[in-house]
């Protein structure tokens, strides 16, 4: 049975600015119809990784294959590859509809109307006003409708909740969604804010000093991560004594006054109170701390400049 080529494959991708390496050896790979979380610390290569696969950089060594075209090709993809940066780039004495029609002349996929975008975007009202009388948030709307005028089999979106507000990030967590679902759009997004990668990405990969560290489906990463238990007591040095008996189980002071972390594969947060209560431990405030793409992030690039 034959299957879909990868949306995006990176082997091997190294990058040197002079003798700085940021790139050494990144390998990446997007299955079509998935939406991938890219993140990593700043200076650890997301922004220099995203230029290389659409050819706006040359890289040193290694490859890169978008749909099954390489960074030099991407002109000949007429509109399949959209993405947007950090900063929007749009002409910013140009309306929004004006953007968007000139967009939809350009592209020869057009497959979606400027009116259906606006709708889509939450940009009905501002159809007639300048790009640069936009708020950030809304400049960051207009280039994602500019992005998706051609329907787009993948969209590389850089720090695409930057300026977005609750109800922003909602509605482009939803119409992301609804794209992948609906129409098998793959998605590629590089960004910092890890709780909207965790709700909405089917994969993620940790970048770090120019390597990805860690990678995959987020749920199987997510499984992999053992929760932990946060308690807070009035005798801390007796508790990690305590705890410290059991085979198995980690335990750390944490920053407040009477706090310690403890985590273990084995013990619930019940069974670990009990047991202090056992040894005469009183616990006055115990809640658990669910693995999170947070707390995965955090234990792999701990000890490195946030």
């Amino acid at each position: 049975m034959s299957t879909q080529p990868p949306a995006l494959l990176i082997s091997g991708l190294k990058k040197a600015y002079g003798n700085l390496n940021v790139l050494k050896g990144v390998d990446l790979t997007l299955t079509t119809g998935g939406i991938q979380g890219l993140v990593g610390l700043n200076g650890s290569g997301k922004t220099t990784t995203l230029e290389c696969i659409l050819g706006l950089q040359r890289f040193d060594r290694g490859e890169v294959s978008v749909l099954g075209l390489t960074p030099t090709d991407l002109c000949t993809a007429q509109g399949k590859v959209t993405a947007v940066f950090d900063s929007p780039s749009l002409n910013p004495n140009l309306t929004v509809r004006q953007c968007l029609q000139h967009a939809s002349l350009l592209s020869k996929r057009s497959r979606r109307y400027p009116e259906e975008l606006e709708k889509l975007l939450g940009l009905r009202q501002f159809s007639n006003f300048q790009i640069k009388t936009l708020s950030l948030g809304n400049k960051r709307r207009a280039s994602i409708a500019h992005a998706l005028i051609s329907d787009p089999d993948l969209v590389i979106l850089d720090e695409p909740f930057n300026g977005l507000d609750a109800g922003g990030v909602d509605e482009l967590l939803q119409l992301i969604k609804s794209l992948n679902q609906e129409q098998g759009t793959s998605f590629l997004l590089s960004s910092h804010q890890l709780p909207y990668l965790e709700d909405i990405c089917t994969h993620v990969a940790i970048l770090h000093e120019g390597k990805i560290i860690r990678s995959g489906e987020k749920s199987a990463l997510l499984r992999a991560e053992t929760s932990k238990v946060r308690l807070r007591t009035t005798d801390p040095v007796g508790a990690v004594s305590a705890l410290q008996t059991i085979s198995g189980i980690s335990c750390n002071p944490g920053i407040m006054d009477e706090e310690i972390w403890a985590s273990s594969d084995t013990m619930t947060a019940a069974a670990i109170n009990s047991h202090l209560a056992q040894h005469q431990i009183p616990v006055y405030e115990l809640t658990t701390e669910r693995a999170s793409l947070g707390s995965l992030f955090r234990r792999l690039t701990q000890g490195s400049e946030s």
